[in-house]
């Protein structure tokens, strides 16, 4: 284990009374919940200094390397003016939200997170999925100015989608939270947050050391996602803050300049390890934290090579199949938003791309004729078409990573 000193937590001691009119705990449960327990006081870091050893150092430096690489790689597949490479960016934010969801337990496939984007879901997982999505848009919209407020709003593009935690959304906490198994008590907890009182100057100091340009960049992402994570500033929904923030990091250093590089994917191979790594930084080891986010940026650059590829051959394929259609074929203008968008129906040609409803129907026939779409809703109204390459392509991905 490589050890890079950092500040370790600070406690305080208080005093647990679990709620007697919770109807569900036993009489013996509510006893044991009651005691005194010790909540974390976050050390400031805004000034810290960080000494890496030089294998760590140079470790970090190949990382944010290779993460530059394939942000360049991307744009040089689709070319720089190609439009595909918005699409191509929107998938690649939807795979690494989707793994960062997957984290929490939060599993979905390609088609269902396909289908919320239409508002089409009946999946639960999907819809709050999506709403990761939002934040991780967030992140990357507001990534110039990182300050409390755009985290704020990172937060609140992501609970706003959850049903039942509307009213915590973009505002920090008002009670303690702690990371383990009892919902009555923290007592025994792995991990318990800073009481609520102490979170909007405990996130102004780390909103100050993420502001810093003196900082290896994955170092830096790895510290500022830590510091947030050991926080822990809302009631619900910090794990997958914490990740966009760690984008919105790269995005301002210019690290990732027009991709997302699913660097949650890295770390859902080895969430032991993850989770073990944030233990450890809280006790004042940063060392396992920054390894395990430099990993995860090397894995997220030759993956998401492959899945750049992967997708560019689909989209390939497709427009062979168009080979025939005269060059001003409605069916070229959806051809590329396929790849972020690999379930449609006329709803989101008309709205999404300017087309009216004959236009649509008409580009959606085409698609299908050549093959390029499948009809699989069976429905003789408001019917559903797919990409069912592009489909299999992200689930064999996401399938990959549950593997490992």
């Amino acid at each position: 284990m490589t050890y890079v000193s950092f500040p370790g937590l600070g406690v305080e001691e208080h005093y647990w009374h679990a709620d007697s009119t919770d109807t569900f705990a036993s009489r013996t449960a509510l006893a044991s919940a009651n005691g005194p327990y010790l909540s974390s006081v976050t050390p400031p870091i805004a000034e810290v200094e960080l000494h890496l050893p030089a294998e760590l150092a140079a470790d970090t430096a190949e990382a944010e390397a290779a993460l530059a690489q394939f942000d360049q790689y991307a744009r040089l597949v689709l070319g720089a003016d190609n439009p595909g490479i918005g699409p191509m960016s929107s998938i690649l934010l939807r795979t690494e939200s989707t793994s960062s969801s997957q984290i929490e337990n939060l599993t979905v496939g390609a088609k269902q997170l396909a289908l919320a984007e239409l508002d089409q879901a009946k999946s639960d997982n999907a819809k709050a999925v999506t709403a990761n999505v939002r934040a991780m848009e967030a992140a990357l919209r507001l990534s110039d100015n990182l300050d409390e407020a755009s985290i704020l709003v990172m937060h609140r593009e992501l609970l706003s989608g959850q049903p039942g935690w509307e009213q915590h959304a973009g505002n920090y906490r008002s009670g303690l939270v702690w990371v383990g198994s009892s919902r009555l008590t923290p007592r025994g907890a792995a991990h318990i947050a800073p009481q609520p009182e102490l979170v909007p100057e405990e996130m102004a100091d780390l909103v100050r050391f993420i502001q810093r340009g003196d900082l290896p960049v994955v170092a830096h992402a790895a510290i500022a996602h830590a510091q947030f994570e050991t926080i822990h500033p809302f009631a619900d929904g910090n794990g997958r803050t914490g990740r966009a923030l760690v984008h919105a990091v790269l995005r301002s250093k210019n690290v990732m300049r027009s991709t997302t590089a699913p660097i949650s994917a890295g770390l859902l191979r080895e969430t032991d390890a993850y989770f073990d790594a944030l233990t450890t930084f809280r006790k004042g080891n940063s060392g396992p934290i920054i390894t395990a986010f430099a990993d995860a940026s090397r894995f997220a650059s030759s993956s998401g090579t492959r899945l750049v590829d992967d997708l560019a051959g689909q989209v390939a394929a497709a427009r062979s199949q168009l080979a025939g259609l005269r060059s001003d074929a409605a069916s070229w203008k959806v051809l590329p938003h396929l790849v972020a968008n690999p379930v449609v129906n006329a709803s989101f040609l008309i709205h999404k791309l300017g087309m009216n409803e004959v236009t649509a129907q008409r580009a959606l026939d085409q698609l299908v004729r050549t093959g390029v779409l499948a009809e699989r809703s069976g429905l003789r109204r408001n019917r559903i078409y797919q990409h069912d390459g592009i489909l299999n392509v992200l689930d064999v991905y996401a399938q990959r990573l549950r593997r490992q």
